[in-house]
């Protein structure tokens, strides 16, 4: 059995490699973070490899090895009698151009249409306020038990999983220290918690990321997926957002039966209209953007803010299968959110889910 002192050294000298421009095979990466996770190194040598990695890039490989480690040894499940589509709408965060909450009344929305959804998501990373944020504000109790997720989604076709409940250990721990981007913003999206999950929409803050997660969901046997970076017309196609953008152009990296396609679109393929960042971008406070999510919610449905929440539920419809194309899913969502069916999800998950 290795020693305490020869662990640390090795681990030193795969940091070392790494940091060297080295590649790792799946299993040595899921070892890597397995000691990660588990809180096996001191947190020096913790936060110098997190960092090697992300600055060195991952391989698709490693990326699937550090999924196998947060999966095996991390998360916690629920299971459901769910049977078809259940889908997951998520970003990673880190993006440079800060948008009010989407993926949130996205799966409120998308929900309401008749997809369920299992919501995952966490406190934030590098923005104003995460998913988790703004579902605690809207009075969802983060710390319950994932029995009552379980339940919320079998009754009303939605729930919420966040980061802090079902990645109790390695995870939780890491994200609440960390201020800096890491391989963890890559695979925390794909975790899943529920394992009647078989689509997800999961938006990334960077074209590369886009293309690596996909090609970690094939990896992972995934059957569908979208992967967005949204961009602003007329502005740095480097600095954009991790969902499908109203404002300009959206690049997808597609995933469906195995193949992989990559395609651009825009507002109007959808039956909207591209305008201006500034009616969707973040507000100061997590609590100001909640605000702006309720007043969509509650009555101001043809609104550019309605349409960038409508446009995301539109590609959780569409890669489900509850939506032949975007402008169907598009038509849809806007008909879920008017009737009022969306905000009743809101309360339908915090019936359940909500603080005693």
């Amino acid at each position: 059995m290795m020693s305490d002192e020869s662990r640390l050294r090795e681990f030193g000298r795969m940091i070392c490699s790494v940091a060297a421009g080295n590649h790792l095979s799946r299993e040595s990466a899921m070892e890597a973070y397995r000691q990660v996770i588990l809180n096996e190194q001191p947190e020096l040598q913790q936060g110098a490899f997190l960092m090697a990695h992300i600055a060195r890039g991952p391989s698709i490989p490693e990326l699937s090895g550090a999924w196998d480690a947060l999966d095996r040894y991390d998360t916690a499940k629920i299971h459901t009698r769910l049977t078809g589509p259940v889908c997951d709408i998520v970003g990673t965060g880190s993006d440079a151009m800060k948008t009010v909450n989407c993926s949130t009344p996205a799966a409120l929305i998308a929900a309401a249409a008749g997809l369920p959804v299992a919501k995952k998501g966490a406190r934030l990373v590098t923005g104003v306020s995460g998913a988790s944020d703004i579902m605690e504000i809207f009075g969802i109790d983060l710390g319950a038990p994932l029995s009552r997720a379980e339940q919320c989604l079998e009754r009303y076709g939605i729930c919420y999983l966040p980061g802090e409940a079902f990645l109790e250990s390695g995870w939780a721990r890491l994200i609440q220290s960390m201020r800096f981007t890491s391989a963890f913003n890559i695979i925390g999206p794909l975790t899943r918690p529920c394992e009647q999950n078989n689509c997800i929409v999961i938006g990334a803050y960077g074209p590369t990321v886009c293309n690596q997660l996909i090609a970690v969901l094939r990896e992972i046997g995934m059957p569908a997926a979208l992967a967005p970076y949204g961009m602003v017309e007329g502005g740095d196609p480097k600095r954009g957002m991790d969902e499908f953008s109203t404002a300009g152009p959206t690049r997808v990296v597609e995933l469906k039966n195995g193949e992989i396609e990559t395609y651009e679109v825009t507002a109007e393929d959808f039956g909207a209209i591209t305008g201006d960042f500034a009616a969707i971008a973040s507000h100061a406070t997590a609590r100001d953007n909640a605000r702006a999510i309720l007043r969509v919610l509650e009555g101001e449905y043809d609104t550019p803010l309605a349409d960038f929440f409508c446009v995301n539920a539109a590609a959780a419809l569409y890669v489900a299968g509850f939506a032949k194309d975007y402008r169907q899913g598009f038509h849809t969502a806007k008909e879920a959110l008017s009737s009022g069916k969306a905000r009743e999800k809101l309360r339908q998950l915090t019936e359940i889910q909500g603080k005693s």
